[in-house]
């Protein structure tokens, strides 16, 4: 990193950590971006992103994050790599970002560090993924037009990326693995108004089969054991998401499950700490999301920061 102090921090460089720092560069703001990775985020896992606007025949994830990071760069604003291990408000107003070999100090923290999908573990999964394996219906549903299915899992995320798929592929089967979904009735009889999805309960998943794509579900009858495979071209998986905000415990106000609470305003409930996309548990997890967050939070952090006449620009 360039300097010592910055105006704005965000601690992560995925489409609403980088649309952050764009607009906060943008206003004249100093601003970095501390990544433990390539800026993109998830965005560089995805083949084909279908449904961001201004892409009529779609943009590969790379190249998308590659335009975003040109874009931020062009304001001004630093993109940096570092392993953030702690932030800390301080009485003055200082805000110190603690990363392994450094401590940086802002006005303003933006924590933009997403969500990893959990894997469910099972041979093929990871070979498969991004080739039949997703973790995310309303991206990839479109490239099953058709299609024979599965979903895993037993949740309302489970239970409703069913119904959205219905109205795209042939079949739809939601495997889980206890005898009772858990998803709200009210999902589950919006699923079963669907004649083309199918209920496999008491079924354990025990690999994912294909060569260069899936080809079938590998199960398992959670009572009996006695094994089959489900024909399929398509894997879903819903069970569940890991907030990256391990962090920050302690520090701000998480939900039991890790996720980030904040206000409309992307603000948490220490002033001038931020969270945007994933990790503050939005209902949709999508790139167009995660942008409007990271809009919100700099709007937000550049009225804050214009009534502060002790403030540090570039």
């Amino acid at each position: 990193m360039e300097k010592e102090r910055y105006d704005v921090i965000v601690a992560g460089a995925g489409p609403g950590g980088m649309a952050c720092a764009l607009y906060a560069a943008r206003a004249g703001f100093s601003v970095v971006a501390i990544d433990q990775g390539a800026p993109g985020g998830q965005m560089t896992m995805t083949e084909k992103i279908d449904n961001y606007p201004g892409f009529p025949d779609g943009v590969d994830g790379n190249e998308l994050a590659e335009l975003m990071l040109k874009q931020t760069q062009r304001f001004g604003a630093e993109i940096a790599y570092g392993f953030i291990t702690g932030v800390e408000k301080k009485d003055d107003g200082n805000i110190i970002v603690k990363l392994d070999e450094e401590s940086v100090s802002c006005r303003a923290f933006v924590i933009a560090t997403g969500a990893a999908p959990k894997e469910l573990g099972v041979p093929g999964e990871s070979k498969l993924r991004g080739r039949g394996v997703s973790y995310c219906a309303v991206c990839d549903g479109f490239f099953f037009k058709g299609q024979q299915v599965c979903v895993i899992g037993g949740g309302d995320a489970a239970v409703e990326e069913a119904v959205y798929l219905s109205n795209l592929c042939a079949k739809v089967t939601v495997i889980h693995r206890r005898d009772k979904l858990r998803a709200a009735k009210h999902a589950i009889d919006a699923a079963l108004a669907h004649e083309n999805i199918e209920f496999a309960l008491n079924t354990k998943v025990l690999a994912v089969n294909g060569a260069d794509g899936v080809e079938s579900l590998r199960v398992a009858d959670a009572v009996s054991g006695a094994e089959r495979d489900i024909p399929c071209t398509g894997v879903f998986m819903y069970v569940g998401v890991n907030p990256i905000s391990e962090f920050v415990r302690g520090a701000i106000e998480i939900d039991d499950y890790g996720f980030i609470k904040t206000s409309d305003e992307m603000e948490t409930n220490i002033k001038g700490i931020y969270a945007v996309g994933d990790v503050r548990r939005p209902r949709n997890r999508q790139v167009a999301t995660a942008v409007s967050d990271g809009a919100t939070a700099a709007l937000s952090i550049e009225r804050v920061l214009n009534q502060q006449p002790d403030r540090f620009r570039k």
